[in-house]
């Protein structure tokens, strides 16, 4: 071998030693901070989890998880954002039921859900929950029903946007129950609780984690829960069994997910992390107070249950006359 190959082999030798790690770099994941948009407002159910999530989650990736509130038309804005995002795995959303299997049966959305490509999924098990102030003049269950009845239309309910997980939970028990409420539609749940506790609207509707604390305090009860079962974080309210309607439950879940074309690596990646973070000592205990289940399934999982309920909701709002026109 020439003296000229040896120095040119030597070159070679040496470059691979210096670009290795930078190729390396170039290929971790992730490589910067996470940015998770939540389409409410701070202080709200799905913000108040998201942000106990992001912090276990950070721990594992090695990186940041920053929260990102991006509230507004029902969820649907945030989750907008998130679909235009580079699909690289460092801008993924985190959201409720609404805006991926209500909304684009309501409103004229700009994303596909069948495009959305599904991480996770966060919290299930979860009611919807609907509460009054402490001097309401009934008591949960059919006592709440019967003076609602006797009452048509005096009454208001605050909802996370029109044709929401909130509403339309509610009308599937109001409607066969003969009660007559106007929906009042704000921009997530702590939104909602404001107005609520404010007085410009009778009835808090949204998740438990919001309202819980005001329930402890004397300030405020709750009357129905929307699952078949009651909830062991509000043992007073009324289940959608109790009331004979065990078949028109409505359960609030949330999950992860990311931008169309989010690579099935990185997918892979965000998965295994924050599956771990749900399973944390921390977030279980954080969860189970407030009432809902630390899931933390495959994105396959995920993404069959959100395929099979937004399907199941179309029949509902097309029978409800709640579609978009």
């Amino acid at each position: 071998m020439s003296v000229r190959h040896l120095v040119a082999k030597s070159i070679l030798l040496a470059l691979s030693f210096v670009l290795a790690p930078a190729a390396l770099a170039a290929d971790a994941f992730p490589s910067k901070p996470i940015q998770v948009i939540i389409p409410t407002k701070p202080g709200g159910g799905t913000d108040i989890t998201g942000r106990t999530l992001a912090e276990e989650a950070g721990k594992i990736l090695g990186q940041k998880v920053v929260i990102v509130n991006k509230p507004g038309a029902g969820g649907s804005i945030g989750v907008s954002q998130l679909v235009q995002a580079e699909p690289d795995g460092h801008t993924i959303g985190y959201v409720w039921n609404a805006p991926l299997t209500i909304l684009p049966h309501t409103l004229s959305v700009p994303y596909d859900t069948e495009a959305i490509v599904p991480i996770t999924q966060v919290t299930g098990g979860a009611p919807l929950v609907y509460c009054v102030a402490s001097d309401f003049p009934a008591g949960p269950g059919m006592e709440f029903v019967e003076h609602v009845r006797a009452n048509p239309d005096k009454y208001t309910y605050g909802t996370d946007g029109v044709g929401s997980t909130v509403q339309l939970a509610g009308e599937r028990l109001f409607g066969p129950l003969g009660m007559k409420l106007r929906a009042i539609p704000f921009s997530g749940a702590g939104e909602t609780k404001k107005n609520f506790l404010g007085g410009h609207v009778d009835i808090y509707g949204g998740s438990i984690a919001p309202i819980l604390g005001n329930v402890k305090d004397g300030s405020a009860k709750c009357v129905i829960v929307t699952t078949a079962e009651r909830n062991a974080a509000l043992p007073d309210a009324a289940s959608a069994g109790d009331l004979g309607l065990a078949d028109k439950a409505t359960e609030l879940w949330r999950g992860l997910i990311g931008p169309p074309g989010l690579p099935a690596d990185r997918v892979a990646v965000l998965q295994e992390a924050f599956a771990q973070a749900i399973r944390s000592d921390t977030f279980q205990a954080f969860i189970q107070k407030r009432g809902e289940l630390g899931i933390g399934g495959t994105s396959e999982e995920f993404g069959q249950k959100v395929r099979a309920e937004y399907a199941g909701n179309g029949e509902i709002i097309k029978a409800m006359g709640l579609e978009k026109k």
